[in-house]
């Protein structure tokens, strides 16, 4: 049996398989959660995973899709960091986890939002809705619209605080989804790290409640939720030597199991798993000739960094291979695409990234480019 087994996992590794399976070595990693995954971030490749399209009530780790939503509408320039959001009537009457926000009471967007990402404030999330989209209704309607469009398939959002409410769910596969779309924004990262802040000119401390940005090293996102429906919720994430990854743990019993159980999960990821970058960001992967260009080539270079993540010391039979565009003509801009590179596990393409021009190219004039050509032709 034990032979069969071995043999089996071999044959997997042999038909490409960059992410083992949810066991490790000689041990299955279990979990007191109801559903749980651990999530390769850069590719979204699941490194464990449990009942994760479960859907459950996510209590405040919804917060994770109010902040995504606000901070694509600050992006889009709907709205601004430095815009006052002044609370209704609406907004004051929530209960749970609150600033306690009086009818009129203003603040900044951005007091709102650290609000909402480190003191999981429920009414500073109707305050921010209703400042956003006119109204708190319409605000989840967005949000629900985002999470069409991420994949979240597994998703229905009632309110933007994570209250109970009859079919409020999602999925801790969707949850992971909205964590990778959240590490695009830094704005979200950055206010889902910061462990403190003190609000009202210090008189009202803010405690972030992932206490994994204390307990674990590396974790700098994103949100923790509870409701006695619930249980204890936890989407995350933690980056360590290159290596990013995502852990989402739902419907855990115990008090702080949240973070015991999200810790066993990376615990594990970074055991097994590590980040092999092949070429930097930036880095020259060739030289093009130009045609009717001031200068008659450009360097190519890589417009992200091309890694990958891969089982630890499986990292055998992978080699790159670069394209390049073999006609570009003037004018050039710089960081237009001129080619890519691809990797691969033995045939199999494992990722790619585009490769763009190192700086602009403007067109030659027609005295230039006639000047060149006799140079060409006749050798003067």
């Amino acid at each position: 049996m034990r032979k069969a087994l071995i043999w089996i996992f071999a044959f997997g590794l042999f038909l490409g398989n960059l992410i083992v399976p949810t066991q490790a070595y000689g041990a299955v990693l279990e979990t007191d959660a109801a559903s749980a995954i651990l999530m390769d971030a850069k590719s979204g490749q699941i490194l464990f995973e449990k009942e994760i399209h479960k859907e459950l009530p996510p209590a405040s780790v919804t917060k994770l899709m109010t902040l995504l939503v606000a901070a694509d509408a600050i992006e889009s320039g709907r709205v601004s960091l430095t815009d006052k959001v002044t609370a209704s009537e609406g907004a004051s009457a929530l209960g749970g986890s609150q600033i306690y926000l009086e009818p009129g009471e203003t603040f900044t967007l951005e007091e709102m939002m650290i609000a909402i990402a480190v003191g999981s404030a429920n009414d500073a999330c109707y305050a921010v809705a209703e400042h956003i989209n006119g109204t708190h209704e319409a605000f989840v309607e967005e949000m629900n619209k985002k999470a069409k469009a991420l994949g979240a398939n597994h998703t229905n959002f009632v309110n933007a605080y994570g209250l109970p409410a009859e079919g409020h769910y999602t999925s801790a596969y969707d949850l992971a989804l909205m964590g990778r779309e959240a590490l695009k924004y830094p704005l979200v990262r950055k206010l889902t790290s910061m462990k403190e802040y003190d609000l009202r000119d210090g008189k009202f401390k803010l405690w972030n409640t992932n206490k994994l940005l204390w307990w674990y090293e590396g974790a700098d996102g994103f949100k923790t939720g509870w409701t006695t429906e619930a249980k204890y919720c936890l989407a995350s994430t933690v980056e360590r030597d290159g290596l990013r990854l995502i852990a989402v743990v739902m419907g855990v019993p115990p008090v702080r199991g949240h973070f015991t159980e999200s810790m066993k999960l990376y615990n594990y990821g970074f055991a097994n798993f590590t980040y092999k970058e092949y070429a930097p960001a930036g880095q020259k992967q060739g030289v093009i000739m130009v045609r009717k260009g001031i200068e008659q080539e450009v360097v190519a270079v890589t417009e992200n960094a091309l890694g990958i993540t891969v089982q630890k010391g499986n990292d055998k039979n992978i080699w790159a291979e670069t394209k390049l565009n073999p006609d570009l003509e003037a004018p050039i801009k710089a960081g237009q695409k001129v080619g890519e590179i691809l990797l691969y596990r033995d045939q199999e393409l494992l990722t790619s990234v585009n490769l763009v021009a190192e700086k602009e190219i403007a067109k030659a004039g027609i005295g230039k480019q006639i000047m060149r050509t006799l140079q060409g032709v006749f050798g003067f």
